[in-house]
């Protein structure tokens, strides 16, 4: 069976491998706002292992927008 992956999924997975290299650090606003929209649209909701990894993730993400936004001010 071969799979098509998506311009989308290629992108998710290439930042994602950053992240476990390197941290969220590294990402910009843009990039970081970008992650996670990526990250929101992927449905884990059939595995619960994932889907909590998903929901950490984007806590994570968040935390780090809002760094980066307060310094902005």
């Amino acid at each position: 069976m071969v799979r098509i992956v998506s311009d989308e999924d290629a992108r998710r997975v290439e930042m994602l491998q950053v992240i476990s290299k390197k941290g969220l650090k590294v990402f910009n606003l843009e990039e970081l706002k970008e992650l996670q929209t990526l990250v929101e649209k992927k449905d884990y909701s059939h595995n619960k292992k994932a889907h909590k990894s998903k929901v950490r993730l984007l806590a994570q993400i968040n935390a780090r927008i809002y760094d980066l936004e307060e310094k902005k001010l």
